[in-house]
Order: C-alpha cells, then structure tokens, then sequence
C-alpha cells in the first residue's frame, strides 16, 4: 500500500550546506555495481553453540563471507530490481545516508532499479505501508540526522502469522531483496526473514545493516556500527562542558550517566576525549564481583581523597547498564527476568504495583527477595515493570546515577562521624541519551554510512542474503576501505530472552584485556587526583581533515593506532 510521503521539516543553514557534502566511496564502488565481483571465502560458523545454531538456520547457516574484488559484472544490471529498506530499532546518526547510498548503488547499475521504505520499522512489512524513495525525495535527506524520511520501529516479525504477512506482501509488491538497518536484535530478525524466506523457496535477499550507538554489534568483520562515532562526539561535548563548568565553579560533584544499553561502549569513549576524575565500566565490575557497596566506597573514598587537597568538586561517568553488571544484580534482574515471564497472566490480572511486587518477592529465592525489598522503591519499581519489548529490565529507566548519590551521600555521613571525611558533597545528575540518536552525522559516520548502503545494493544484486553488509579496515582513508558481507549465523549465539533460549547476534561487551580498556586502565589514577579535563568542544564538519575525518579513539586502539 503506497502511503503518501508527509515528513518535512525546515532546513537550518548547517543543513543545507551538508546537504551538498558528498560523501566519499571505497574505490572498490566507486566505478559502481556493474564492475565489482563477489569474492567467496570459505564457509562459516556461528561464533558459539553451533549446533543449536545450525538447526534453527539450516538454509543459511555455514555462508561463505564475501570480500568485493574488482571485475566485469554485467549481469547485476540487466534486469530491473524492486528493493526494501526498513528502519529497525532505536535511531543512530547516518540512517538517511544508508538509504542514500543504498538508492544511489541501485540506480548507477540500472536507472530502472526502484527503492521503498517501509514505514514505520518492521511493522510496515506486516501491514504493507510504504513510499517510493525517489533522488527528488531524498535530496533534502543526505548527510542528515534522524530516521523522520521513514521513521523506525521495534516490532520484531516472529510470528507465523507476520512471517506469512511479510512474505506475502514482499511477493505482493514484486520485491528483489529487503534491506534491514539495525542492531543486534533487528538483524537477528532479518536472519530470521532470510532463512523463512529460503525455507518458503521465495528467492527475496534479505541484508543487514550494522546499527547501533551503543557499540555493541561489533567484531572482526564489523569493525564498529554506525551512529557510534557520531553519538559518543555529542555526548563527549556536553561532558566536556559539564568538565569546565566544574573546573570553573568548583563546588559540585556530576554524576553522569551514559546511554550504552547492556555495554559500557560510550562511557569508555567519552572517557577518552573527556578525562573525568572517575569511569564506571560494567564489564569490570562483573569481572571483579564488585558488589553494589564497593562501588560506592570506592567512590566515597575518591571523593574524600579529593576533598582532603581542597577539591569538592569531580565528574563521575556511569553506563546505562551499570546495574545489570554488579553480580547479585544481576542474578536479581535474571531472575525476574524469568519469574515476570511465567508470571505474564496471573500479573495482567493484578491492578496495583503493590500487589503485583508482593506476589513477584513471593516468587524470588529468599536472598533476591531481601535484596529486592532493600532497594530504595523507585528503584525497585523500575525493576520489575519497566520492561522493553523482548521482556528485559530497560536499563535506560533505571536511575543509576541518582542511587549512587543517595547511597554516597550516606556513605560520606558515615565517614564524616568517623573523622575520615571533612569535606562538603553537592552532587547534580544527567543522564545523555537521546541528546545522542539523532545529531547531524560525522564526517566518518556520513561516509561509512553511505557505503554501508552501497555496499548492502551491491550484495541485493548479487542476489546475496542472509549477510550483513561490511565495510572494513575503518582507520584508513574512506576510499581505502574494504567491502563485503559477513553471514548473520555466523554472529549468533543462543540466549534467554523471556524465560527461553532463543537465538540472537552476540553482543560485544567492553574487553577488559583490550586494547581500550587498557588505556583506561593507564590513566584513570591521574584523571582522579589531577584536572586533566579535555573540552573536545562540538563536532566539526568544515576545516582540515584531520578535524573533520577523525574517528573513535576505540577504533583506533583497537586497531593498534597511537593515541595520547
């Protein structure tokens, strides 16, 4: 069902001057579709439990991946092709330039080839809304921020019923391939679609698109999803404003927290272009059992050590899923996890948050169920009904930041009567998220983006599916980078989501013998005592390319680069 296009917004100056940027290809696709041959390695496995794996994807497991080599190529450009894109998930800075790449590989191997958006995210598949995406509709989109041309969703196509719905109206619109931009989660459900598809004998390529802020859809074939480098150069501004507030007033403690889902991605990256005096990194913590109470005397006594050289003042940086990391946390959200999953009808009944948390605590071994009841009641609350659409804890709700001052503040009245703490505690919360999803991408995340796109019309044409589209050897020059599809199966593994084991793409999580963390790991002691405070200022989009073109200080490490 064709829907009528009706986003619009006003352009501001920054937008139509970026507007005209051209983002740059890998030489590989620059000359377009028709002169790039697929490349097959050898086939492939899922990065754990491969047979569970295998048995739930026996069409398109064991892929080869594919590197893009030069070569004559004609046939992707004799016939005319109908293309998909959707949207899937949360927003990330370059969405737009996927689908402009994407539009722009179509129609240089054939003017004929035609681009839809499904609006809305998946559900537009399921329910058949969609607009043709023209060079005239996208022209005022290039180089932008936001998912507004098509908009996005978190429906996950599951079901028989919408797996039917999808394919019958994918059929009904005569579509060559769909294209999935998303995270983890959404490119799991394009893997599904993919192997559904295959298993219907339907011959529609499904491809993936690396999306995420939060980092976490990463390894060696995916070197890091877009929206990354752009978000964490929002947020490191504002922590670098909040840097110099503090170093200029010198009276408040700012305890930040960070978006980053399940992974401490975008802390640790703010923390290297920013030096606050403390960095909590989930996957540490983890690492060291560190219960809820050492991390706040660890921090009470930071606070105390400063204050004894006159500085009551510091910036703390918290990940948004800090909580899901501290170990008896963690078998507490486990656990409700699971019992708020059994539960599901016997709670719908329920209609006060009293009732249903006494009947949950009545569930909950007698050790959680303490520690449930020792939560300060917003908490608690938060725990147990606030949950996102797989039937987790959203983390992004639980006010981490704020329960740290409580229990700090608390901590120093202790230290104080005990005259090992004499100075004063005036604490301020943030918490940057959504400031993040939506900003007017990077010169990096603009060119990547827009090869991601690219790229992913190159694997449509090849017929290719059930992969994810690849651009790799991300610290060199864009027209440097490599390209190529990487199996979705070869990224999954099986976890518990709703009480049951289901298969999904690993998430990275932060590496403690990595490279970056490392790096932490070599200054943090002097960004504590000493004001080393960088102020990185906002995102530069004109002037030399060494401002304009820098990447991720991540990437970066993790690539072996020097770094100061």
């Amino acid at each position: 069902m064709s829907t009528k296009h009706t986003a619009k917004c006003e352009c501001s100056q920054l937008q139509r001057h970026r507007c005209k940027f051209q983002p740059v290809l890998p030489a590989i696709l620059q000359k377009g579709p028709a002169f790039v041959k697929p490349k097959f390695g050898k086939a492939t496995k899922s990065v754990a439990d491969q047979a569970a794996v295998k048995r739930i994807f026996p069409n398109t497991y064991g892929l080869p991946e594919i590197t893009f080599v030069k070569g004559a190529n004609s046939a992707v450009a004799k016939k005319a092709v109908r293309v998909g894109v959707v949207l899937s998930g949360g927003q990330a800075p370059g969405g737009h330039n996927v689908i402009g790449g994407l539009l722009d590989g179509l129609k240089k191997a054939n003017p004929k080839n035609k681009l839809f958006g499904f609006l809305g995210g998946p559900s537009g598949i399921v329910e058949n809304k969609w607009v043709e995406i023209t060079p005239a509709l996208m022209k005022d989109y290039r180089n932008t921020g936001g998912f507004d041309l098509i908009q996005s969703g978190r429906t996950k196509i599951e079901t028989d019923e919408q797996l039917k719905a999808a394919k019958d109206n994918l059929i009904a619109n005569k579509m060559d391939a769909l294209v999935v931009v998303g995270g983890d989660d959404s490119n799991t459900n394009a893997c599904v679609i993919a192997e559904y598809l295959k298993q219907q004998g339907v011959d529609i390529s499904v491809i993936g698109v690396p999306k995420t802020i939060d980092g976490d859809l990463k390894n060696k074939q995916i070197e890091t999803s877009f929206g990354f480098d752009t978000a964490t150069k929002i947020y490191a501004e504002l922590v670098g404003n909040i840097c110099r507030d503090v170093n200029s007033a010198r009276k408040y403690w700012h305890f930040i927290r960070l978006m980053g889902r399940s992974a401490s991605h975008i802390t640790l990256e703010v923390a290297f272009k920013t030096h606050p005096n403390a960095v909590l990194i989930g996957e540490e913590v983890l690492a060291k059992k560190m219960t809820l109470g050492q991390i706040v005397d660890n921090l009470a006594q930071l606070i105390a050590k400063r204050a004894k050289a006159g500085k009551n003042y510091g910036v703390v940086l918290v990940p948004e899923g800090l909580i899901e990391f501290i170990p008896e946390m963690k078998e507490l959200i486990s656990a409700l996890n699971d019992s708020l999953a059994d539960n599901e009808a016997e709670l719908s009944k329920m209609n006060t948050v009293a009732e249903k948390k006494a009947f949950i605590l009545s569930k909950l071994p007698a050790k959680l169920a303490d520690l449930m009841r020792s939560l300060p009641e917003g908490i608690a609350s938060q725990l147990m009904l606030d949950r996102d659409p797989h039937g987790n804890v959203q983390v992004s709700l639980i006010e981490t930041e704020k329960l740290l001052v409580e229990m700090i503040r608390t901590k120093l009245a202790e230290m104080k009567k005990a005259g090992k703490y004499n100075g004063k505690f005036a604490a301020i919360t943030h918490f940057f998220g959504y400031e993040g999803r939506c900003g007017v991408p990077s010169t990096f995340d603009a060119n990547y983006t827009y090869a991601l796109g690219y790229n992913a019309a190159v694997l449509a044409l090849n017929k290719c599916s059930g992969y994810l589209s690849s651009v790799r050897k991300l610290t060199k020059k864009a027209q440097d980078w490599e390209c190529g599809g990487i199996p979705l199966t070869m990224m999954m593994n099986i976890e518990r989501r709703k009480g049951k084991e289901k298969p999904v793409i690993k998430k990275a999580l932060v590496e403690l013998k990595g490279e970056p963390f490392k790096h932490l790991a070599k200054n943090r002691d002097l960004w504590a005592v000493e004001d080393l405070y960088v102020f990185p200022g906002p995102i530069q989009y004109f002037g030399p390319a060494e401002i304009t073109d820098m990447t991720t200080y991540t990437l970066l490490l993790e690539q072996g680069k020097k770094v100061k």
